[in-house]
């Protein structure tokens, strides 16, 4: 669906952006059964523009990930050509700023203004820029003029026809390449029935491709309905959401597929590509419909992992084969790497360490492996010192323990990672192990749950109450000073005098 290299609504049948849906899986999942375009969920302008783009080695995706660490968009080469980006915005220049975030990995970009729920319309997004036309012109000629490649947005009816295809000409006017239109009002809901004749009139009062949408509980249910919901609309294409939520196989003329083969396929793209346990089970919940009370559907909702999902589904060895070909991936790129090498910064020794949360298992950081080695070795605890970077409120840590000193050369986002990053740099140069994903069992941290019980109390408790002991130990050895440009000074040193 490629025009002189940009990417065309003409003739399409879409998977609509749905909210905790639309994440990569599903989208490949409807790729590979014949839907012509994806889009992704509506996310919000605001944490995107918070953003760092990161090219992901081991999964081969790109990410776009959030000062806390959470990938906020997973996109890859499969998509690139046929995914479109939506925003929830309601500030052109915003909006601008994520657009050409996204731009060289997506293939259009989408303006949410259709989506009734409070947590869009309370921000003015949504279906509340409706009733603001100056200002949907005013994000949509911005995007226009400000991206290379197409924009388009996603409405809902207006009151009237009259209302509805006003609308619409106002935003043809602006250069986006094609209008959604789903054909309720904003207070409707499924239940209440299509009125695909302010569809029919909007596709008919403009020349852009309008895309139908709203169709899937009404008029949609298999394959061949597509086209005749395109019919009875008079619409350019369609757009599906709770049909191909529902089983994806509606986008493929050999469907209906059996769900169960369905649900396998969508796992193994939850596998592949990292997709977050909670989500992929909120998919499956959707998939699995009146029969999530099943023997199946209660293993699925027990799951917390997307092993014990797998395991629910019969793919425990397809798990841990990716999970072995994603470890030999970070294995390669470890070794192929230039090998990090200390250099000293006055009494400190510093690496360029980053800290990635992903490399280690949950519940295991490398300062807890640092402090249960200091006290195998029977040495005080490591202290941390912070300073801020007042530029642009960056952390560095540095760490000292049996008196030598310990700091990354690189920056984190929070004083956390700071900490966690000195602890790595200390831990290697000590020749200590640091707890990371397919690193062999040093003893250090789990010797505690191999034994069993402390004191009288069970592990569990025992292991309860010492975290807590050790993170307010963490809490109460680390000092804060705030820098202008970086440079490090003693916590307890005062500011050279001007």
């Amino acid at each position: 669906m490629m025009t002189a290299g940009r990417l065309s609504f003409c003739n399409i049948t879409a998977l609509a952006p749905m909210v905790r849906v639309g994440t990569l899986p599903m989208r490949l999942l409807a790729l590979d059964y014949g839907a012509d375009v994806v889009y992704c969920e509506e996310l919000i302008d605001i944490k995107m523009a918070q953003c760092q783009r990161v090219e992901n080695q081991v999964l081969q995706t790109v990410d776009f990930v959030a000062p806390d660490d959470r990938v906020m968009f997973r996109t890859c080469e499969r998509e690139k050509d046929r995914v479109v980006f939506q925003m929830g915005t309601a500030d052109p220049d915003r909006a601008l700023i994520v657009a050409q975030l996204v731009e060289n990995d997506v293939a259009a970009i989408d303006v949410n203004m259709g989506c009734p729920k409070e947590y869009s319309t309370k921000g003015g997004m949504g279906a509340a820029l409706l009733s603001d036309p100056d200002k949907i012109e005013a994000i949509l000629k911005k995007l226009v003029t400000g991206v290379s490649i197409p924009v388009t947005c996603k409405i809902r009816i207006l009151p009237s026809v009259e209302e509805t295809v006003s609308l619409v000409k106002r935003i043809e006017k602006t250069g986006v390449a094609a209008v959604a239109v789903h054909g309720r009002l904003k207070e409707e809901r499924p239940r209440h029935p299509l009125h695909c004749d302010y569809i029919q009139a909007v596709a008919r009062a403009v020349s852009i491709p309008v895309i139908a949408n709203g169709g899937s509980l009404d008029m949609v249910k298999t394959n061949a309905d597509i086209e005749e919901f395109r019919k009875a609309t008079g619409a350019s294409s369609v757009m599906l959401a709770r049909a191909a939520m529902w089983n994806a196989s509606v986008f493929t003329n050999q469907g209906p597929l059996p769900l169960e083969k369905v649900m396998e396929d969508y796992i193994k793209y939850a596998i592949r590509y990292d997709n977050n346990a909670f989500n992929s089970k909120y998919c499956l919940c959707q998939m699995l419909r009146d029969k999530v009370e099943s023997p199946l559907g209660k293993r699925v909702q027990a799951a917390q992992t997307t092993a014990e999902i797998s395991e629910a589904y019969g793919l425990q060895e397809f798990y841990q084969q990716i999970q072995k070909e994603q470890q030999s991936r970070r294995d390669a790129l470890q070794s192929d790497s230039q090998p990090d090498r200390p250099v000293m910064d006055g009494d400190v020794t510093t690496m360029a360490v980053k800290f990635e949360r992903r490399e280690y298992p949950p519940h295991i950081t490398p300062k807890m492996f640092l402090l249960e080695w200091s006290r195998k070795e029977k040495l005080e605890q490591p202290l941390y010192e912070m300073v801020q970077r007042s530029q642009d409120r960056a952390f560095q840590s540095t760490v000292t323990i049996a008196g030598k000193k310990y700091r990354s050369s690189l920056w984190e986002k929070s004083k956390k990672f700071a900490e966690q990053a000195a602890a790595i740099v200390c831990l290697r140069i000590l020749g200590v192990p640091e707890g990371r994903i397919g690193e062999e069992d040093s003893g250090l941290v789990c010797k505690r749950k191999r034994d069993g019980k402390l004191n009288g109390n069970t592990e569990e408790e025992g292991s309860k109450k010492r975290h807590v002991v050790d993170i307010q130990q963490e809490t109460d050895d680390t000092k804060t000073v705030v820098v202008a440009n970086g440079d490090h000074r003693d916590p307890d040193t005062p500011p050279e005098q001007a």
